[in-house]
């Protein structure tokens, strides 16, 4: 096999158990389509999962959820369930100084995945985003944020994962990552802006402000975003009514992630 060239088998599994994952329960057609697998293969597919206890069957209709076991496949990422409990307090008071709803993202492969959220706290939402959203990293602003302050050896992965990829959201990361001058600035100004989100639930209603979220150590773990209302607020109104309360919880975050070590 050429070097570089992903399995597709491997990748079209990847794909249905990650659509049964995020939409389940689902039926079959809607895996094909969210999935872009065919529809033979699809069912060939879960059938394979069914079988490894990964996938199973609802008992009344024909629709698909995952079960328990898929938990096993991250036993390596315990360290990102104590982010979460040492981050929701601050996620909740920093949605109450800014009323617009705060998400909590880390990276999966190359999306930033939602790991908690307080959309369900503020009328000034259009969605509850839940906890295993994704969105591409360089198509939301806590993906800008990630890839800006993330390690060489990260930004290489997630460089070599693009170039394996043939689509828009890959194409738009490896321009990105062709020029350092985007990478830079946010580094430079400490936050990263998406205008008019297009891979959320309401295509270019919303724009997002996101700050970088370290451990103890200072090691990268995620990001903090702020969602609003892009008719509500201009970009340079967002920054300098909301940066500092967003950069406060971030510094709150890795302080709490400190105490949980000294315990």
């Amino acid at each position: 096999m050429e070097r570089g060239v992903p399995i597709r088998a491997i990748t079209r599994g990847i794909a249905v158990l990650s659509a049964v994952s995020r939409d389940g329960p689902i039926t079959m057609m809607n895996i094909s389509k969210s999935a872009n697998v065919p529809y033979p293969t699809a069912c060939r597919i879960v059938q394979t999962f069914l079988h490894e206890g990964l996938i199973e069957r609802e008992p009344a209709r024909k629709r698909y959820r995952v079960t328990s076991l898929v938990q096993t496949l991250a036993t390596g990422f315990q360290t990102e369930d104590q982010l979460v409990a040492v981050a929701r307090p601050h996620l909740e008071e920093l949605c109450k100084e800014v009323s617009w709803p705060i998400s909590l993202a880390t990276r999966v492969g190359t999306r930033m995945m939602v790991r908690d959220s307080t959309h369900k706290m503020t009328s000034l939402t259009f969605t509850n985003y839940y906890p295993g959203y994704t969105l591409p990293i360089a198509e939301c602003a806590t993906g800008k944020a990630y890839l800006a302050h993330c390690s060489d050896e990260e930004r290489q992965t997630i460089y070599e994962a693009w170039q394996a990829t043939d689509n828009e959201a890959s194409r738009m990361g490896l321009l990105m990552l062709s020029d350092d001058v985007v990478l830079n600035q946010i580094r430079t100004e400490g936050y990263a802006m998406q205008a008019r989100n297009l891979y959320n639930e309401e295509p270019g209603k919303t724009s997002s402000l996101a700050v970088p979220v370290n451990d103890a150590n200072g090691d990268l773990m995620g990001s903090l975003a702020m969602i609003y209302f892009a008719s509500a607020l201009k970009p340079d109104q967002a920054v300098a009514e909301f940066l500092p309360n967003m950069q406060k919880a971030a510094e709150n975050i890795a302080l709490g992630m400190k105490a949980t070590q000294l315990d």
